[in-house]
């Protein structure tokens, strides 16, 4: 058996080559851009059938990679296949003609090649040729021919006709009958050039003789090797029934529309015969070579000859169907006689269009190019003419079109620029319609996602961002935060934020702020101070992770709220080594004099800084008051004489804020009888900056402190004279006491005022010496003024008093007569005051400030004053 079937193989191996000789070379690809080829049936798996790549002038090296394939219809079988490595199209299984083309004439497999990168498109013809692999096969195996003893010569009775599923010369050729002394054999040739045998009498017969004749009947093939089939014909000599049926024609000819349902007449046929009785009925039925399909399909009622619709009719299948119809009477020796029925099917409208996605590339990037392919789409119709044909159209308002490439195929292309931001997705409607009437269509939706691309910078919620912070706030706390978004998607909005490198204040803005790169909340670094900076500004940047990473800038304004964190300070007047200032009023003063103006300032701002004044204690509520606005101290009456020459008073400085702070100046008054010539005047203070550059008061201490330092140089000389004059009195035996001051109680006048003076260092303890003069007043004699000049004065604009007196019999340590420690110590840590609510400069009229020392002369007190570093007549106290 293994031979018989190796043998097989080689006879079709040869019949194989031999129709590829026969073939020839494949055709050359037409200007249309589709080969044909021919390839024989029933070749086994891998066999050659054409070259391809070189065919189609592909490079064979990039096919895998441009993914070149052929494109079936889903549930179709692949009968050839395409070898990437050399693209060799070859045989994937085998290929039987007669199942893949069951009607007859040329078969052709159509293929559809697709290749990638960029995307093209080949169609592909191979014809599959017939190759003679079946035999001539009767319907039956003995076939039984009653004919009437009677029959004439030349008598034709038609045979069974056998079967050959192959085509062309391949199938049915001739018959041949085996040698017999009765009957010949003639071969008839049919429309669709089909053969038949008919049986011709060519002796008389006679039934006595020989009831029965046996013959063999042969069908031959035109193949090579020749194929043949054999049925035995058993003739049965009857007796005579000397009239056969007839048919009104031999052929008849119908129309039959494919969606006639089943039970409709296809035809009613007719046959006569002139005999009577049993002789004269006829029965009809097919004939012994009508098709399985035929017999399925149609019914043949025996007695009426009505033809019968019986099974579903599919035009796309078979359009024609040939029906051979016998017909016999009943009576003895009955002669069956045959016609020929075309049953053409009318094609309907009846199969809606295909639509096949060959290839769909997705997603595309939004900045794809117009034009870019998107998808490939194929579309069919199994109906014929106009019903076969298909228009195919997208939806409305979508940025692509279909171009169609070849017959029933479509890409889908790009018409404009997309944008994910605005359309992240499409649903493309593809409608496929045919021109059939009334037209059926199909729709199909592909759905295209875009890719996004990272076009799109960061935005800001708002153009610029405010922030209002209290002063003194805890480092690290949160202040504020900024938002941005960004259109795009995944990392292409992805933000992070930074702020910008800068400066403020001298100090990098890191110092100050920070932001969490994440969320964009923004903190504090360090505690602000309003009276230090009261708003700056940064640039915070969102920056997105695509590629080219895009970025946005934005500006957030911090402003510093104050805080109520100061409270008021005292600048006029202020006291001296913890004594209070003093002021001097005439006894003659009438209500509404100035004494002078409590002055302070305070850091904060607004109602924070707006200060009010007040008489917090006084020896007498009656005789002064205090102007809350200016504090302007004022005397409310005039001094009666019962009233205390020395008035204390304590005056508050209180700001508006919540809560609010309070500062206290003690103030001591002396009622004299008359005014010295020379008044004191504000004592020297620290002003900020922004007072001293925009404010009246500042112009008038710039005023007083060159007017101070013109008197202090002036006085060092003046000092330095009388010096020099009194070391001459004091040869000449002066009464003043030596070696630490020199009271001159005499009598002389002096046109400068003074009396004498004498200058002597006086060491403070653990330091260098200091120069000490003896100024004598302008009051009665015996009484005298000590100014003591360390060396630091030349750096210094202050002077200090101190007091003196001549030494007594009884005092044995002169040191203890005088305090060279007491200094005026004036607070350098005044912060920034506020101008907001500064009063005027015309209420601003300067409270003398004293430093009351006790000075022992002769058993008298003095009080002596100074005015920065001045030294000033004197007044003596009752």
């Amino acid at each position: 058996m293994g031979a018989g079937v190796g043998s097989r193989r080689g006879q079709l191996f040869l019949r194989s080559l031999l129709f590829l000789l026969l073939a020839g070379p494949p055709a050359r690809r037409p200007a249309g851009g589709q080969l044909r080829y021919a390839v024989p049936e029933e070749l086994e798996h891998g066999a050659f059938v054409a070259n391809l790549g070189e065919d189609l002038g592909l490079d064979v090296s990039t096919l895998s990679a441009r993914r070149f394939r052929i494109v079936s219809r889903a549930g179709a079988r692949q009968h050839l296949e395409v070898n990437l490595e050399n693209g060799i199209l070859f045989v994937n299984e085998r290929i039987d003609r007669e199942e893949v083309c069951e009607a007859g004439g040329t078969c052709l497999l159509h293929l559809q090649l697709l290749v990638e990168s960029p995307l093209e498109l080949y169609r592909v013809e191979v014809e599959v040729l017939d190759i003679n692999d079946h035999a001539p096969t009767f319907p039956w195996q003995e076939y039984v021919l009653e004919v009437a003893e009677s029959a004439v010569l030349g008598a034709r009775f038609p045979l069974e006709s056998a079967q050959d599923p192959d085509v062309g010369t391949n199938s049915v050729h001739t018959y041949r009958l085996s040698p017999n002394g009765f009957f010949s054999l003639e071969v008839q040739t049919r429309s669709d050039a089909s053969k038949f045998a008919e049986l011709v009498l060519e002796r008389a017969l006679d039934r006595e003789q020989q009831r029965v004749h046996r013959v063999l009947l042969t069908a031959l093939d035109g193949g090579v090797p020749e194929r043949s089939g054999t049925a035995h014909i058993l003739v049965t000599v009857l007796d005579a029934n000397d009239n056969v049926p007839a048919f009104d024609q031999a052929s008849y000819g119908v129309s039959l529309p494919e969606d006639a349902p089943p039970g409709t007449l296809v035809i009613q046929l007719n046959a006569t015969d002139l005999d009577e009785g049993p002789n004269g009925e006829i029965e009809y039925s097919f004939s012994g070579h009508a098709p399985p399909r035929v017999r399925e399909l149609f019914h043949i009622e025996p007695r009426s000859g009505q033809v019968l619709l019986k099974g579903r009719l599919d035009y796309e299948r078979a359009s024609l169907h040939e029906l051979y119809v016998q017909a016999k009477d009943r009576g003895p020796s009955a002669v069956a006689v045959h016609c020929r029925v075309l049953v053409h099917l009318l094609d309907v409208n009846d199969n809606a269009p295909e639509v096949t996605l060959t290839s769909v590339s997705t997603p595309v990037l939004e900045d794809a190019p117009p034009g870019t392919v998107i998808a490939v789409i194929s579309v069919l119709d199994r109906d014929s003419g106009d019903n076969g044909r298909v228009s195919c159209e997208v939806g409305l308002n979508v940025p692509f079109e279909l171009r169609s490439s070849f017959h029933n195929y479509y890409t889908l292309v790009t018409t404009q620029a997309l944008d994910r931001e605005v359309v992240p997705e499409y649903n493309v409607s593809i409608t496929a319609r045919d021109m059939g009437s009334p037209a059926l269509l199909t729709r199909s939706t592909l759905t295209v996602p875009v890719s996004d691309v990272n076009d799109n910078a960061p935005r800001f919620l708002q153009p610029s961002y405010s922030v209002y912070v209290m002063e003194n706030n805890a480092p690290g706390a949160s202040i504020c935060s900024v938002s941005a978004l960004d259109p795009d998607c995944q990392q292409n909005a992805y933000l992070s934020y930074s702020i910008a490198d800068g400066h403020i204040h001298g100090m990098p803005v890191g110092t100050y702020v920070s932001i969490n790169s994440d969320s964009g909340h923004m903190y504090a670094l360090r505690s602000l101070d309003y009276e230090q900076i009261r708003s700056f500004q940064i640039q915070v940047q969102a920056q997105d992770a695509g590629f080219p990473p895009l970025s946005a800038n934005v500006t957030v304004h911090i402003f510093v709220l104050d805080q109520n964190d100061n409270a008021p300070v005292i600048v006029s007047p202020l006291p001296h080594n913890g004594s209070v200032a003093t002021e001097l009023v005439p006894r003659s003063a009438r209500p509404g004099y100035l004494v002078g103006t409590v002055s302070a300032v305070d850091a904060d701002a607004g109602l924070n800084s707006r200060l009010s004044y007040q008489l917090l204690q006084a020896t007498d509520f009656t005789l002064f008051s205090v102007a809350p606005d200016t504090g302007e101290l004022r005397t409310l009456r005039s001094f009666l004489e019962q009233d205390a020459t020395r008035q204390r008073l304590v005056v508050q400085v209180r700001d508006g804020g919540q809560p609010a702070l309070s500062a206290t100046v003690s103030l001591l008054l002396s009622v004299v009888e008359t005014m010295p010539q020379t008044l004191s005047d504000f004592s020297e203070f620290s002003l900020p900056p922004e007072v001293s550059s925009s404010s009246p008061l500042t112009l008038y201490l710039l005023v007083s402190l060159g007017s101070i330092s013109f008197t202090f140089l002036l006085a060092i000389l003046i000092l330095t004279a009388i010096r020099c004059r009194g070391e001459r009195h004091s040869r000449q035996g002066d009464s003043c006491s030596p070696p630490r001051c020199h009271c001159c109680p005499g009598s002389r006048p002096a046109s400068d005022g003074l009396k004498t003076s004498n200058l002597t260092v006086q060491p403070p303890a653990g330091t260098t010496a200091a120069t000490c003069l003896d100024v004598p007043a302008g009051g009665p004699p015996g009484y005298c003024y000590k100014v003591c000049l360390g060396p630091e004065s030349a750096q210094s604009d202050f002077m200090f008093l101190k007091p003196c007196s001549p030494p007594r019999n009884n005092e044995k340590d002169p040191g203890k007569r005088s305090r060279p420690d007491q200094h005026l110590q004036v607070s350098k840590e005044v912060k920034q005051p506020n101008t907001d609510w500064m009063p005027p400069s015309t209420q601003r009229p300067t409270l003398k400030r004293y430093q009351i020392h006790p000075c022992r002369n002769r058993g008298s007190r003095w009080k002596g004053y100074v005015r920065d570093g001045e030294v000033i007549s004197n007044t003596a106290l009752n």
